[in-house]
């Protein structure tokens, strides 16, 4: 048995060692179904679009050929900064420099948050992200939540494809991670179950899913 339990260490931290030489954002694999949504709100009009926790703009650049405007919100300096830089060839970009909530009510068509809103409470934030939305605008959440026993099937499949595709999208080996993945980052503290439940009660009709890579999305429409 400890035989075994050594054995099962050392693969686990060897394939952690592999993982962090050839990285990829889990987060990327959640971009074309933002954007897929992005075209749906721009069929609809104009549309100005939000991500909250914009990090180095990275999903922002992904966006601003779809979207009117984009304005992103980003309360680490550093990362603000170099966001400003990644987005200084786009005219109708915007970032925003400070904390989440300042901002006025129904002036966006597209509000996001990609795995941010775990920094942030909960409740609150649907509550002033729930604001900010014009009639007809989309809410979409890219999240993080703290594993629990339900997640585990996604837990192993996910453990399993990862270096699958860290390898294919990230052949050789990188001493470093790529700059929008080394933004700062803190653990989730609730469970998926945990933030389903609040968000039914706060975004009445919202779908939300569990996804592979540790994510779940959601989606909710304001009437």
């Amino acid at each position: 048995m400890k035989t075994l339990r050594r054995t099962t260490e050392r693969a686990l931290r060897g394939l952690e060692r592999f993982n962090r030489e050839h990285p990829w954002s889990h987060n990327d694999l959640y971009i074309p179904w933002i954007l897929w949504q992005a075209r749906r709100v721009r069929r609809r009009g104009r549309a100005e679009a939000l991500d909250i926790g914009c990090g180095t703009g990275h999903l922002l650049k992904r966006l601003a050929p779809i979207v009117e405007q984009v304005t992103g919100i980003e309360p680490d300096p550093a990362t603000a900064a170099l966001a400003r830089r990644n987005l200084s060839g786009v005219e109708h970009a915007v970032i925003h420099e400070g904390p989440f909530g300042e901002e006025p009510g129904a002036t966006y068509d597209l509000v996001t948050f990609i795995a941010s809103l775990h920094h942030m409470p909960l409740r609150d934030s649907l509550q002033r992200a729930r604001r900010m939305l014009r009639p007809g605008g989309r809410l979409l959440v890219v999240g993080v939540a703290r594993e629990s026993p339900a997640d585990w099937p996604y837990t192993v499949i996910s453990t399993l494809l990862n270096p699958v595709i860290g390898v294919f999208r990230q052949l050789r080996r990188v001493p470093v991670l790529p700059p929008h993945m080394a933004a700062p980052a803190t653990e989730a503290l609730q469970t998926f179950t945990e933030i389903a439940e609040v968000m039914r009660h706060e975004l009445p009709g919202v779908r939300i899913r569990r996804g592979l890579f540790w994510r779940y999305t959601a989606a909710w429409t304001r009437t």
